[in-house]
């Protein structure tokens, strides 16, 4: 994999000169993700004092345990780290003025971008969605695929249309315990609604045991 500098000459090993250019950050850095292994991008160990890191990932990463990791350690290393229902690019932005975007290449090579066209629409999509993305945090980190049955239970009860205190009399807990979980499913599913959570269950398969 190269890295090519779009606005001269030279050209590095990708990995090596993302890490130079980011190691050069002043101000900001923000990362667009598809989840897909084109284009570049940074981790926990890229991570400076001083600088603001921001990273946007598609909600599929909150419960893909791999990647709820990697989120989880981006957000613990200082990253304020969101999902959003649909990611459309892969990109990393520097400062606001150097955008690296994967290249035309079939070898994978990174560009690297500093016409003020192309960053100002990497930034201006990214800011566009940064609004509306749910925030990750690391304590919504997925250890295991599957749902315990306590939450199997409350995602039950939710689809059936239960208030939260119909659900905890259900489960003989307390209200807050309910309002709780309900909030970590939908924090783990990235979901902005309860309706939306049970969409988003039942495209996971979580909810198919209920509804046959």
């Amino acid at each position: 994999m190269t890295l090519t500098q779009r606005t001269g000459p030279r050209q590095a090993a990708a990995r090596g000169g993302v890490a130079a250019l980011l190691a050069d950050a002043q101000a900001e850095v923000i990362e667009i993700s598809t989840l897909t292994p084109t284009g570049a991008a940074f981790g926990p160990r890229d991570v400076q004092p001083g600088i603001r890191y921001r990273a946007l990932f598609p909600d599929s990463a909150r419960t893909a345990p791999a990647w709820s990791r990697h989120l989880g350690a981006l957000a613990m290393a200082g990253v304020a780290v969101r999902t959003t229902p649909v990611v459309m690019m892969n990109a990393l932005v520097i400062d606001g003025r150097t955008a690296l975007l994967p290249a035309d290449n079939a070898d994978g090579s990174v560009a690297v971008l500093r016409l003020n066209s192309v960053v100002a629409a990497t930034t201006g999509f990214f800011e566009r969605v940064w609004p509306d993305a749910v925030p990750f945090g690391g304590t919504d980190v997925v250890m295991a695929a599957e749902l315990s049955w306590r939450e199997q239970e409350v995602l039950r009860l939710m689809a059936l249309g239960c208030t939260d205190e119909q659900a905890a009399a259900q489960l003989a807990v307390s209200v807050r315990t309910i309002r709780r979980m309900v909030a970590q499913l939908m924090n783990r599913l990235g979901a902005r609604s309860r309706f939306q959570a049970g969409v988003k269950a039942a495209d996971r398969g979580w909810l198919l045991e209920w509804m046959t």
